[in-house]
């Protein structure tokens, strides 16, 4: 890839999972990366290991779902590292369960960090991006966001949000040069995925559900993380210069049509 030796990149969500596998991405194309995660051991250990490669990866511990919160820390990176280049939102919550069985907090909860911690963490990059009048944002949505799915009906709506929320900012930056794009995957290996395993575990999920109307995966196969992360990257590299507002399905063929 071009373009991230020694820039400045942000993760959410990078205590692991997806979030996990885009800093690491970054950091191996040299870029400075700033982890963020609400687990605070998580995201140490996950920085402590790229440190033991000497790869620049630092933590920071913030809830992204509160907007002061996310000014702090955005503040705090700048500070630390300098100017921010590149910000993943990948930080995802999921909670399923049927709309009628679901609480208020199971619904807003999910919005807060899906959605308001996508608008705030954007928000407060892009304030200091567009003086800059350079930068790329990515937010990890989901195939869920164009796809009814049973049982996650709060969590497909969150994602649906903010994956118009970044469409929106890309055509509200384009005049400053900055792109925002999203990466919506399907099912990816990771601990949130295996949280909704059930009986047959991958296998089940690559053959599809009928009874849940989920079809299975073209392809095959389960993502791995480092996929999504890879589309990740090369959104923000140098060879996705003329490509912003856009939506890149990594999903194995799950969504049929994008």
């Amino acid at each position: 890839m071009s373009g991230f030796a020694g820039r400045i990149a942000v993760v959410t969500g990078a205590g692991q999972g997806i979030g996990a596998a885009v800093a690491a991405a970054f950091a191996a194309e040299g870029a400075v990366v700033a982890a963020v995660d609400l687990d605070r051991v998580r995201v140490e250990a996950v920085a402590a290991e790229h440190r033991a490669q000497g790869r620049r990866v630092r933590p920071y511990t913030a809830d992204v779902s509160y907007a002061d919160a996310v000014d702090r820390v955005v503040a705090r990176v700048e500070d630390d590292l300098g100017p921010i280049d590149f910000l993943a939102n990948v930080a995802g919550v999921l909670r399923p369960g049927s709309v009628v069985k679901s609480t208020d907090e199971d619904w807003l909860g999910t919005f807060a960090v899906n959605s308001d911690g996508v608008y705030f963490t954007s928000r407060a990059v892009a304030r200091r991006m567009v003086p800059r009048g350079t930068g790329v944002i990515i937010t990890v949505g989901s195939n869920a966001a164009g796809v009814p799915r049973t049982e996650m009906a709060a969590y497909a709506a969150s994602k649906a949000a903010a994956t118009m929320f970044t469409r929106c900012l890309g055509l509200e930056l384009a005049g400053h040069g900055i792109r925002c794009n999203v990466v919506s995957p399907g099912s990816t290996d990771t601990p949130m995925q295996r949280a909704l395993w059930t009986g047959g575990g991958a296998r089940r999920v690559i053959e599809g559900s009928p009874e849940n109307y989920r079809v299975g995966i073209p392809l095959g196969r389960i993502a791995d993380a480092a996929d999504v992360a890879d589309a990740v990257l090369f959104l923000a590299s140098d060879k996705a210069k003329h490509i912003t507002m856009q939506n890149l399905y990594v999903d194995g063929g799950a969504t049929l049509v994008g």
